[in-house]
């Protein structure tokens, strides 16, 4: 395969992959089929399948996808410096979680959609936690960095905080009211100071 080639099935990956998380976003999970991403798409029909032949392959192709555009949105490879100290490190996950709020909001009810499926798909399920996995791992080398005595246990309080904030704000009780990045950073402060003590 050449590279032009490998390049352009990458790209049509790509676009059946955003366009699958586009119609989680909009219609839910009984809206993606793989007719309705060759429509949404502008594909010739039969495309989707071309990619993702099976219902169970378009979903792990929707996973990844999510997870390298999460990745880029909560800055991965950009987390912050535990030398800088408390705040250094409120200020970095305070703006991720802000801008998946302000800027991604349909990206997040994609991963709701994906993650209540993966409860019903084992398969999925082993995708969607490995993808996951990139993001808690980094949180525990930074929380250990940060004095944490137990880091397991403060990766699980600080993703749920963070998970059940976007929750609220996009699809919960609270879906009506996007909190500003001052008070995301409020919270976030509470909740690190009292894990660390500090």
């Amino acid at each position: 395969m050449s590279v032009h080639t490998a390049r352009d099935a990458r790209s049509r990956a790509d676009l059946v992959a955003d366009t699958a998380l586009a119609l989680l976003a909009e219609r839910g999970m009984r809206g993606l089929t793989h007719r309705a991403v060759d429509e949404a798409a502008g594909l010739p029909q039969g495309s989707t399948s071309n990619v993702a032949r099976t219902r169970q392959a378009l979903l792990e192709l929707a996973v990844r996808r999510h997870a390298d555009r999460e990745a880029r949105i909560l800055a991965l490879n950009e987390m912050p410096d535990p030398r800088g100290g408390l705040d250094s490190v409120v200020d970095g996950l305070s703006l991720a979680v802000h801008r998946s709020l302000t800027d991604h909001r349909d990206l997040l009810i994609a991963r709701y959609e994906l993650a209540l499926e993966a409860t019903r798909r084992p398969g999925l399920r082993a995708s969607y936690d490995a993808t996951g996995a990139r993001f808690r791992d980094q949180l525990s080398a930074l929380v250990t960095a940060m004095g944490s005595t137990s880091p397991e246990r403060h990766v699980l309080s600080l993703v749920a905080w963070a998970d059940g904030l976007m929750f609220s704000c996009a699809a919960g009780s609270f879906n009506d009211r996007v909190p500003s990045l001052d008070e995301v950073r409020a919270g976030l402060r509470e909740l690190l100071g009292a894990m660390l003590g500090v």
